[in-house]
């Protein structure tokens, strides 16, 4: 009696192959449908090698299905495709050894058996690991490692996720916040920002393509309905998750995305009283000689410098010597954008002179 292999072939050549379609799910991520190695030239070799081949199987299934452990490292799905993307261009650069010749690890084309260098290389890695019997995941697989043999398999063939809100929300910090001198403010208004979403259904996990008017309008009710924001306060917001998404949708080259906040129009908005007033000269004493009296000597020097030029509080705090043009024949100050400090928009970019007691606090 025969010993009976499942999806074991053998060809016309004489040789064995286990040969296995993958599942659907398993097929996309890898970018093909079937799962084949040679088990050798003989059915004993076939027998022997068999449970390699078919752990192989499992192993591969497993570590696609498995990819949801990225959101538990914090890596969402387009940060492993970046980081793969330049992991496959360092495997690339290596070569595999086959029949006695040196072959580029990135070599697609048809190796022994119609097995590439690359899935060669794919294969080899894949193979260090076992794969746990209870939940079937495979122990130590890392997604990032194992998308980028893919991608080494597939000549690149990887299609790239859908960037999400949260891919937005990244790269707006690290593009726009990162490094601003106001930047645990500018942090916190973010992290709101996601709440909000999150309040109105909008979860972080959605793609920015997926975005509708609908998800716009039930974010900005549930901010005027469900937590009573007064109309301009929601505007505030609804600017912020603007910008973010924008800035998303620019950089993520979806330029033909329409932003679904853009021109929200917010009830009873024109009627509301922004109650942000400039300080009243019944006020401006009493800050004035609070700060004089108690505060320390720099925080005094700022304090008259914006009193008198009107200039920003983050724009004095931000300013370099060299922003100090004290010998020029007016002395001013030249408010420009700086790594560390960006100004409010481009009209913010000016000459303020200084004249006076504020040109002394600028000296000393």
């Amino acid at each position: 009696m025969r010993l009976v292999l499942k999806h074991v072939i053998r060809t016309k050549a004489g040789t064995w192959h286990y040969r296995r379609r993958l599942p659907k799910d398993v097929a996309e991520a890898v970018g093909k449908g079937e799962f084949k190695r040679l088990l050798g030239a003989t059915e004993r070799e076939a027998v022997n090698n068999f449970p390699k081949a078919n752990a192989e199987f499992e192993r591969l299934a497993a570590e696609v299905r498995s990819r949801a452990a990225r959101v538990r490292q914090g890596l969402t799905s387009l940060d492993v495709h970046y980081e793969a993307e330049r992991r496959a261009g360092e495997l690339a650069q290596g070569a595999v050894f086959v029949g006695g010749r040196s072959v580029p690890a990135g070599d697609t084309g048809g190796g022994p058996d119609d097995v590439s260098a690359a899935d060669l290389v794919r294969d080899s890695y894949l193979s260090r690991f076992k794969v746990d019997p209870e939940t079937g995941d495979p122990v130590g697989v890392d997604v990032v490692e194992a998308r980028a043999l893919n991608m080494l398999a597939n000549g690149g063939a990887v299609a790239r996720p859908a960037p999400t809100i949260e891919d937005a929300r990244r790269l707006y910090v690290r593009e726009r916040i990162t490094g601003d001198t106001n930047e645990e403010t500018k942090l916190a208004r973010i992290s709101r920002m996601m709440d909000h979403l999150s309040g109105g259904d909008v979860g972080k996990d959605r793609t920015l393509e997926s975005l509708t008017r609908e998800d716009a309008r039930n974010v900005r009710d549930h901010l005027l309905r469900d937590l009573g924001i007064r109309p301009t306060t929601v505007r505030r917001y609804l600017n912020d998750i603007r910008a973010v998404i924008n800035h998303g949708l620019v950089e993520f080259d979806m330029k033909d995305k329409l932003n679904p906040f853009l021109n929200l129009q917010i009830r009873n908005e024109a009627a509301a009283v922004d109650e942000r007033h400039p300080i009243n000269d019944k006020l401006l004493g009493p800050i004035r000689e609070r700060i004089r009296d108690r505060a320390a000597s720099d925080l005094w020097r700022i304090w008259r410098i914006v009193e008198h030029t009107g200039c920003r509080l983050g724009e004095v705090t931000g300013l370099l010597v060299a922003d100090l043009r004290l010998d020029e024949p007016y002395p001013h100050v030249s408010l420009v954008p700086h790594p560390h400090r960006r100004l409010k928009n481009a009209g913010s970019a000016r000459l303020v002179p200084l004249v006076g007691e504020v040109l002394i606090c600028a000296e000393s």
